[in-house]
């Protein structure tokens, strides 16, 4: 039988109309952002590719949800409605609710990382390695060496490297790693998964050395996509299935709810311990609110437990990654280098290969998203040295060998006209790319400086 292209799993019930700008408009708009389009407004953006956190469509039973909301300062019913969503979808036994995933993150660093720690994970993120930081504690990234190359198309480049495990516990000893931090669809390597099989051998690894295995799940249900498309054993599975058991294999979760479950705000920290999870619940009333609503409303978390359930039907799952898919093909045919293979919630162009004109420390990922916006209403993000930041230490710049922007596709928003008309911007994006100039910065925030930081032309 003949196979059929895949279609959204939904219809449109509600359309947000969008505001037309002239290219001098753009050009004026990303100048007075100083080059850097978290500073653009968003009535100035036609697509807004810059990120899929808080951004997802919800659907009808979600916003039916927000009118169940009990925003009792204590008990909600919602929060019990979301407690059991995630013991039933991830395996979790205890909940705690935050603001988004940054707020979990930071209850997990203060509970767990001690000054002189090290923290090993499958790649930095932003958010995550700075709170370890501020904890007093050191990332080390275990990640295969696949993932920091932007051609390697090994199907599951969120890996990690046992032996680089092996050689930490060596050089500082397992008292000194207060637990191993797993992203599922690793985002600073371009939205690309961990097999099952290397998760099972860090849980082994683990167990041997009475260390904690913690889960930035973010992701989770785009990774068990791959794992159902790549991984032996698992065709048959569905992503439901896949998810608890990928889940399963952990003992804590940090959740940016924003993302998988479709909803505006949110998030949660999740365990199997329940003495962790005392202590979690009096650090959430001091940085959040009470531990039944945390850093959410009532009406959040109703939506919330609702995401959850709709991000591991397969026919969601598939579509949302195909429409990734879909953008990320028509760039690679059209000869546009691209981070492969291509990721679960983004498409990653390489910056480094598109102009190799400006060296990396004139910032190219940044001036090529910049660009981008400036010629077409696109808006994307750098993820290159602006967002790896500085050695906390020394003050010099992390130099990642990943120097990308990325187009990251919202959950349920834009059409595949909408990825026509952003391929078409990248192809006459690069027909020019030889004349894009590096940037400088003007002004550079002390942390996280890719959100506010501001840029002019070298």
């Amino acid at each position: 039988m003949r196979q059929h292209s895949w279609a959204e799993p939904y219809k449109i019930k509600a359309v947000e109309l969008l505001k037309m700008t002239t290219r001098e408009q753009r050009d004026a708009a990303i100048r007075e952002a100083g080059f850097n389009t978290f500073l653009l407004r968003s009535e100035d953006v036609y697509i807004d590719l810059l990120t899929d956190s808080g951004t997802s469509a919800m659907s009808d039973r979600q916003w039916a949800g927000l009118m169940r909301g009990d925003e009792a300062y204590a008990g909600s019913t919602n929060f019990y409605h979301l407690r059991d969503a995630v013991e039933e979808y991830y395996s979790y036994k205890y909940t705690v609710p935050t603001h988004q995933g940054r707020g979990a993150e930071n209850i997990l660093s203060q509970m767990l990382i001690r000054d002189g720690d090290y923290v090993p994970g499958n790649m930095y993120f932003t958010t995550t390695r700075l709170h370890q930081e501020l904890a007093g504690g050191t990332f080390v990234d275990v990640i295969i060496d696949e993932a920091h190359d932007a051609q390697s198309e090994h199907p599951f480049k969120g890996d990690v490297d046992m032996a680089k495990l092996d050689a930490l516990v060596d050089e500082v000893g397992a008292e000194k790693i207060p637990y191993v931090c797993i992203a599922t669809c690793v985002n600073m390597a371009g939205g690309q998964p961990i097999s099952l099989a290397s998760l099972k051998a860090v849980r082994a690894w683990c167990d041997k050395h009475g260390i904690r295995l913690a889960h930035d799940m973010t992701r989770v249900a785009e990774n068990a996509h791959f794992i159902q498309r790549r991984e032996a054993g698992y065709e048959n599975k569905s992503v439901k299935d896949i998810v608890y058991e990928i889940c399963d294999l952990t003992d804590i979760a940090t959740m940016s709810s924003k993302k998988d479950a479709m909803v505006n705000i949110g998030g949660f920290l999740a365990m199997n311990d329940p003495e962790l999870y005392e202590k979690a619940c009096a650090l959430v009333v001091v940085y959040e609110g009470l531990h039944t609503y945390g850093g959410m409303a009532g009406r959040d978390m109703e939506a919330l437990s609702i995401g959850i359930a709709e991000s591991v039907d397969d026919n969601h799952i598939h579509a949302r990654v195909g429409q990734v898919e879909y953008l990320g093909n028509r760039l690679r045919d059209a000869g546009i280098p691209i981070v492969l293979p291509i990721g679960g919630h983004a498409v990653f162009p390489d910056a480094r290969r598109m102009l190799p004109h400006i060296p990396q420390e004139h910032f190219p990922a940044q001036a090529l998203a910049a660009e981008l916006y400036r010629i077409s209403g696109v808006r994307a993000m750098e993820r290159g040295i602006v967002s790896a930041g500085r050695d906390s230490v020394t003050g010099e710049n992390h130099k990642p060998e990943l120097e990308t922007i990325r187009l990251t596709i919202p959950r349920r928003v834009y059409t595949q006209a909408h990825m026509d008309v952003t391929a078409e911007a990248m192809i006459d994006l690069a027909e020019h790319a030889n004349q894009i100039r590096g940037l400088k910065f003007v002004y550079e925030p002390k942390m996280l400086r890719f959100f506010q930081a501001r840029f002019e032309q070298v």
